[in-house]
């Protein structure tokens, strides 16, 4: 029995934390107590099984990895993007994105339901954070949605797939931690999952056109008395027309002096954009009517959040800043934003700062008992048996790919992503790097099937997020003081089984077509090694720097080190002639002290 349990000691240890984080321990406790458990039986165990290789000294390596952890640069963006995100939610614009977009879809069905798809891209954006995106929309547009007899189901399933598109619109946190754990650069994670991510949203608005023409009483346009700010979609395309005529002036006439392509395309975007603000603000606080009302709304409404989605995204993109800059530049940007709206108070400051205090701790105490884990798991030999059991898969890359998306999707189910990445994602990432699949391609991937685990009844989180906002019992509309009846948890799951089956189908077609992700290396050659040819700079004639063969004379400018010829076996070559006077240099004994004259 011992030795039984001193060579699956591995298998053991895996499959007992897992059933302590399914039963609801705290996840940093339970990896770590769990690691320095099976520590202690490791060492006990060593002298029976070669393959565990543990003793008592290597406990001193924890305070250098647990600094490791809190060195790590990487991870300074989560509490950046955290507060940034928290600071949008607390400034209300959520409710003006949603407002302004429902009133510019309203004309048409489903308008709403694009409207919170769209705006949970633009939250998904601008916060990173499921909870909350799924939140905000939850609190307002579900009233606004069932008032206007919306289908339960798909309003709850729209509303809670729109909120989990934060985790995998940069700058999502999945992606960051992703990236670290996969040892990645954080932009080239972005970069790979921007494609990926516009399909999502675009798919999720083929669904809801599909739902508008075979049900369109489930989804239907917004009624007359109800679009305030009128008509006016002319107006708003002839200020878009303009923005982008004179993004063409600046780039090509008025910032040609710019060096930088990429600040000439920054500069000349700016001033578009900027100018077409200007004129917005102006027609509001003058009354001059240029524009119609809807155009002025969506354009000082969207601008903003879309000049800070530019500020952190573009500047990673453009290889500007790095993703830590860019999370303090978007921080900065949510504190101006809401401080010139006049909604940034000490009690929303405080909020911000104690819930991003509170989610950085609990990041940092989830690797700190990954790290624990780690070194008990990897001295048992815990990756040579991951590796093996995932190799020995059949359909080398792809089999190795649909398997770990079933296994991740199921712990999705409940455990939460950060506990994935720090648990799973360090024991699969050598095995894939080893089957040569790419990393970055890789991590999208696992960041889509999260997506898809938050969604997945009775366990995903976006259905506990929306199941704590919405009302369970009958309630009574402000607006039209009509009784209305109440979500039920049913459903909230009917409505999430569609957006689910698209996220699986998305999954198989990014495993499918990885040049989606792959757009990160645009630009990059690929370097053949076997075009590679390394010249060694000589020591000889015409500049070189040959030197003669040993015992040779390299000519009349080269001298003779006086040595015999190195012979290496065979016949004896005939001595070398004695150098005439004056000719190149006099022969030295070596076994003699120098002659100082």
């Amino acid at each position: 029995m011992i030795d039984f349990i001193a060579h699956n000691l591995a298998p053991i240890m895996f499959t007992t934390v897992m059933l302590m984080l399914l039963l609801g321990y705290p996840v940093a406790f339970t990896l770590a107590a769990g690691g320095l458990i099976y520590f202690a039986l490791g060492v006990e165990l060593s002298a029976i099984s070669p393959e565990i290789r543990l003793f008592w000294p290597l406990l001193q390596s924890h305070p250098d990895r647990i600094y490791g952890v809190m060195y790590n640069d990487t991870l300074l963006a989560i509490p950046f993007f955290t507060f940034m995100g928290l600071i949008l939610e607390r400034s209300r614009m959520a409710e003006d994105l949603l407002d302004t977009i429902g009133q510019l879809f309203g004309p048409i069905r489903g308008g709403l339901a694009y409207a919170v798809i769209l705006v949970g891209a633009l939250l998904g954006a601008t916060t990173g954070v499921v909870a909350a995106s799924v939140m905000a929309m939850g609190l307002i547009s579900l009233p606004i949605m069932l008032r206007y007899n919306y289908n339960r189901p798909l309003v709850a399933g729209t509303i809670a797939a729109s909120g989990t598109l934060a985790q995998i619109v940069p700058p999502s946190l999945v992606l960051i931690v992703m990236a670290d754990q996969l040892g990645r650069s954080v932009g080239d994670m972005y970069v790979g999952a921007l494609y990926p991510a516009i399909l999502i949203v675009a798919v999720y608005c083929a669904y809801i056109f599909v739902v508008s023409l075979v049900r369109p009483q489930w989804a239907p346009a917004l009624p007359l008395e109800a679009r305030t700010l009128g008509g006016g979609v002319t107006s708003l395309l002839a200020m878009m027309a303009a923005a982008a005529a004179l993004y063409f002036v600046g780039h090509k006439y008025l910032f040609t002096g710019i060096a930088s392509p990429e600040w000439r395309v920054v500069s000349a975007l700016a001033f578009g954009v900027v100018a077409v603000y200007l004129v917005a603000l102006a027609n509001r606080q003058f009354s001059l009517n240029i524009i119609s009302r809807l155009a002025q709304q969506v354009i000082i409404v969207l601008i903003p959040p879309l000049a800070l989605i530019f500020l952190v995204l573009g500047t990673i993109f453009l290889g500007i800043a790095t993703p830590t800059e860019g999370g303090a530049m978007g921080a900065t940007g949510a504190l101006i934003m809401a401080a010139l709206k006049g909604r940034l108070s000490l009690a929303t400051l405080k909020h911000s700062l104690d819930a991003t205090t509170k989610l950085s701790a609990f990041v940092m105490m989830i690797l700190i008992g990954a790290r624990v884990f780690g070194l008990t798991f990897y001295g048992i030999n815990g990756n040579v048996w991951i590796e093996d059991l995932l190799t020995a898969l059949p359909g080398g890359e792809y089999g190795f790919l649909i398997v770990v998306t079933i296994i991740v999707f199921i712990l999705g189910c409940f455990i939460d992503f950060f506990e994935i990445a720090f648990i799973m994602v360090p024991l699969l990432a050598p095995v894939a790097e080893k089957l040569g699949i790419d990393l970055v391609w890789f991590g999208v991937i696992l960041g889509i099937n999260l997506q898809t685990s938050f969604l997945t009844p009775p366990f995903g989180f976006s259905l506990f997020y929306l199941r704590s906002i919405a009302p369970a019992g009958r309630w009574k509309d402000e607006v039209t003081g009509k009784m209305m009846d109440g979500m039920k948890t049913l459903d909230i799951y009917k409505g999430v089984l569609p957006y689910i089956v698209i996220q699986f189908v998305m999954i198989m077609v990014v495993i499918a077509f990885p040049s989606l992700v792959m757009r990160y290396k645009a630009g990059v050659e690929a370097i053949n090694p076997d075009d590679v040819k390394i010249e060694v700079p000589g020591f000889g004639q015409g500049g070189g720097m040959s030197l003669p063969p040993l015992g040779q004379d390299g000519g009349t400018d080269t001298p003779n080190l006086g040595l015999p010829p190195l012979n290496l076996g065979g016949e004896q070559p005939a001595p070398a002639p004695a150098p005439a006077p004056g000719a190149g240099s006099p022969n030295m004994d070596l076994s003699q002290p120098p002659v100082i004259k």
